[in-house]
């Protein structure tokens, strides 16, 4: 599989000129701080991160980096590490819907390449694209940490457990047409419980 193009910097000319949490996310961001002692502010990057992402349509620039750094005082290059490192992160522009399908060992036994390839033709997409429209983009992933849900597909900020290809298609669907979809278990079983 191939790594996914969204954690390739995006080029200057589609980087925002500046960055700065509004309003509301400048609220969180300071309620998030007050979790950790001012001694371990860098444990609250992660968070910080996300909210920069989510404020910025799903994808992170350079000057969030560079903001979240300065926000609380450590190095740039240590945001940087962590931007990078995790695939929940992305440093280039990704569709409305971006999907992330789990690739590692317990989903592919349990079809996830079926999963990719449906995602692929449906939505005529390969892996790091989004599409013209801007609705969608697709990457693989490792290891969504739903194993025992597999396989498991991630859109945007939910979680879309136990699918197979006509759970799938039948959620692209829901989403294509904007109706309502439900995140999760897409069997019948609630959690984790064991299949009947």
């Amino acid at each position: 599989m191939s790594e996914s193009k969204f954690k390739i910097v995006a080029e200057e000319s589609i980087q925002p000129i500046k960055f700065s949490f509004n309003k509301e996310n400048l609220s969180k961001a300071k309620d998030i701080l007050k979790m950790y002692p001012p001694n371990y502010k860098e444990s609250s990057i992660m968070p910080l991160l996300s909210i920069a992402q989510f404020q910025n349509d799903g994808w992170l620039p350079k000057k969030a980096i560079e903001y979240v750094s300065e926000f609380i005082n450590v190095p740039e290059i240590k945001v940087l590490e962590i931007a990078t490192f995790y695939s929940m992160y992305n440093l280039s522009p990704v569709g409305k819907y971006h999907i992330e399908v789990c690739t590692t060992t317990p989903c592919m036994l349990r079809g996830s390449d079926s999963m990719l390839n449906l995602c692929k033709k449906k939505l005529g997409l390969e892996i790091g694209e989004v599409s013209k429209d801007g609705q969608f983009s697709l990457s693989n992933v490792e290891c969504l940490g739903a194993c025992v849900n597999a396989p498991v597909v991630k859109i945007n900020e939910n979680y879309y457990e136990d699918l197979d290809s006509q759970s799938l298609d039948t959620l692209i669907n829901k989403f294509q047409s904007n109706k309502p979809v439900n995140h999760g278990p897409q069997s019948k079983r609630k959690g984790t419980e064991p299949r009947k």
